[in-house]
């Protein structure tokens, strides 16, 4: 089973930080608490997370009526050592194929005709 070493632990790439920015940059409205579910945490650890986040710059809350919704700053950078040369971004793009999709690409070269 993917996640899972032969002694049967799981663990992934992606710290559960990690894991709260993906889905609130795939669905910025949900509830916290269905965050949780997604991630497999805790609403009280979801909303650590999010605190941690907001106060490092990486996402701010807008108040909608009673509901929140996110917005994450993807040109902060990653915050490891090892990775800081990296912007969130980099790994929006790598979980969500379809935002880089939509990023338009350079222009292709032109072939030369024969003839």
């Amino acid at each position: 089973m993917a996640g899972q070493d032969s002694g049967g632990t799981r663990w992934t790439f992606l710290t559960n930080h990690g894991h709260v920015l993906l889905c609130l940059a795939r669905a910025p409205e949900l509830r916290l608490r269905d965050v949780a579910v997604m991630v497999g945490v805790t609403e009280r650890a979801v909303q650590r997370i999010v605190a941690d986040l907001e106060e490092a710059g990486y996402l701010t809350r807008r108040k909608h009526g009673r509901q929140n919704e996110y917005e994450i700053d993807a040109e902060q950078p990653l915050r490891h050592p090892i990775e800081a040369h990296q912007k969130v971004k980099a790994i929006l793009d790598l979980a969500e194929p379809a935002r880089a999709a939509a990023r338009p690409s350079p222009p292709a070269p032109r072939r030369r005709r024969r003839g």
